[in-house]
């Protein structure tokens, strides 16, 4: 690989998943070492130890997955492993909030210093990121995948905070595989494939379809092609569903919904506004306060998730390190998390490896996880490439409904064609499927029909009798411009009455 990056300026490295991006940016900062080539910065060649030599000569990582503590303030977090200090050794806060203070003010960030890292939104705890590499003095900044996470206003205020930092002198380096998001916001663009460079460009003479086909070695088409819309009998009905958060406010509003065979009912939002809740309640993972369930016309409320996923009520979380993987366990362990116990995998009280390890093997094919072996760690994978292993997992078995949140986040364009139509296709043969995501696009694309959630309600309807879907007005919905108006309609009930709810805590009343 050959690359440059120039002080004052975004280098957008585009690529698909597994095809290096991230290993390439971990040599530059000493977590890996590389076997042949230079490393020269301001046209001197370096040699990187460890990370700890990569901040010394001014190379900042900001990780998909944040390196923060909990429990620690913003302060606190910035200054961990370089404490300023006073007498007698003592760490001096005051200087670190100080610091914090002045790198707010520089670049806009807006983060309060004393603010701790558990209450932060997903947003400002990416700023705080930031915070730490220019308080390590980095001229050059990584940035991987770093809007994995982020709502569209939060994807907004991010570009600014790096347009602010290219102004200030900065190389950036802004690693993704979202094309819209690569277009808009750098000035150059690398696209890796296979470990190699193999083509570049720049926006505004290079289009999203030529990026794409770049990135995967073939032509890749956005459009999703369904069969006309057919739907048959309800088998998802929800009415009056109320659930809470762990702190007893209420997250879902007293709701009511139906995923018919043969649809896809997307539910779109902004991240935050109950659809978490709802789907955790309606997968078994979280206790219902009030309403009901019902799969097939039998009631589920009280179902557990593991009677709900017999029934054929496949699931795919929303966070897939903390819900999805157990990252320890192999490839082939982790494809068989669910129904480790069924006949084809068990028997008796052992297990048929054999068994395990065939199915692992044709699903990892099938589902193209990029992986040398069924035997290597799920925790070894990429990001998008465990994000492909749970939908291999959920989509490779016989289902009736599909609930799945944010199923493609992390995906390259490649993969997001593939899964966009294995989805598909399940609604062509008679599934039913319920998607949430906070990807308008990815909405608009695959559903039949339109929810919108705000403040733990449904609070419009959009296609198949609702209104005409219309990009501009599912945007307002997501911002509660249509709250009013939809307010008496059937998808938006009522605010739940405070004795139709109980504690969702074990053992309280």
């Amino acid at each position: 690989v050959n690359l440059s990056i120039r002080a004052g300026e975004v280098l957008g490295l585009l690529g698909e998943n597994g095809a290096g991006k991230s290993t390439l940016m971990n040599v530059l900062c000493g977590l890996y070492r590389p076997n042949e080539g230079e490393i020269l910065i301001d046209g001197k060649a370096v040699t990187f130890r460890g990370p700890g030599d990569a901040i010394r000569a001014g190379i900042g990582m900001v990780h998909q997955h944040f390196m923060l503590v909990p429990v620690f303030t913003v302060a606190e977090n910035v200054v961990l492993g370089v404490e300023p200090t006073k007498t007698l050794d003592l760490l001096d806060l005051a200087t670190a909030r100080a610091e914090v203070r002045r790198i707010n003010d520089a670049y806009g960030l807006a983060v309060d210093p004393d603010a701790l890292i558990e209450e932060l939104p997903v947003g400002i705890q990416q700023r705080v990121e930031i915070i730490k590499v220019l308080f390590r003095s980095a001229n050059v900044i990584i940035f991987d995948e770093p809007t994995a996470v982020l709502t569209p206003q939060e994807v907004a205020d991010f570009f600014k905070i790096v347009h602010s930092l290219r102004d200030a002198g900065k190389a950036i380096v802004f690693i993704t595989h979202k094309l819209h998001e690569i277009l808009e916001v750098a000035d150059r663009i690398s696209v890796l494939r296979g470990g190699r460079i193999v083509g570049e460009g720049l926006p505004g003479k290079t289009t999203d379809v030529e990026l794409a086909e770049m990135m995967v070695g073939r032509p890749v088409s956005f459009a999703v092609e369904k069969k006309p819309y057919a739907p048959g009998e309800v088998l998802l009905a929800v009415e009056d569903l109320t659930v809470l958060t762990e702190s007893d406010a209420v997250a879902v509003d007293a709701i009511e919904l139906e995923v018919r065979s043969g649809e896809i009912v997307g539910i779109a939002g902004v991240q935050g506004n109950g659809q978490s809740e709802l789907v955790e309640a309606l997968t078994g993972v979280r206790r219902v306060a009030g309403g009901s369930v019902r799969f097939l016309g039998k009631d589920i409320t009280r179902a557990s998730a593991r009677e709900r996923h017999r029934m054929g009520i496949a699931h795919v979380p929303e966070d897939r390190q903390r819900d999805g993987l157990i990252s320890p366990f192999t490839i082939a362990e982790n494809m068989v998390l669910d129904t480790y116990y069924d006949a084809r995998f068990s028997r008796g009280p052992m297990m048929d490896w054999n068994a395990v390890n065939k199915s692992a093997a044709e699903a990892v094919i099938d589902f193209d996880v990029r992986t040398p072996s069924v035997f290597e760690a799920a925790g070894h994978l990429s990001g998008g490439n465990q994000q492909k292993l749970i939908v291999a997992r959920e989509m490779s078995r016989d289902t009736k409904l599909l609930i799945a949140s944010q199923p493609t986040r992390g995906l390259d364009v490649g993969s997001v064609e593939y899964i966009h139509e294995r989805i598909a296709a399940a609604r062509d043969e008679g599934d039913g499927v319920l998607i949430v995501s906070s990807e308008l696009d990815e909405i608009l694309s695959l559903s039949d029909r339109i929810l919108v959630m705000f403040k733990g309600r449904i609070v419009a309807s959009f296609g198949a009798g609702g209104r005409p879907v219309k990009k501009g007005d599912i945007g307002l919905a997501m911002a509660g411009g249509l709250e009013r108006a939809t307010r008496a309609r059937p998808e938006a009930q009522p605010r739940a009455r405070s004795s139709d709810c109980f504690s969702t805590r074990p053992g309280a009343a």
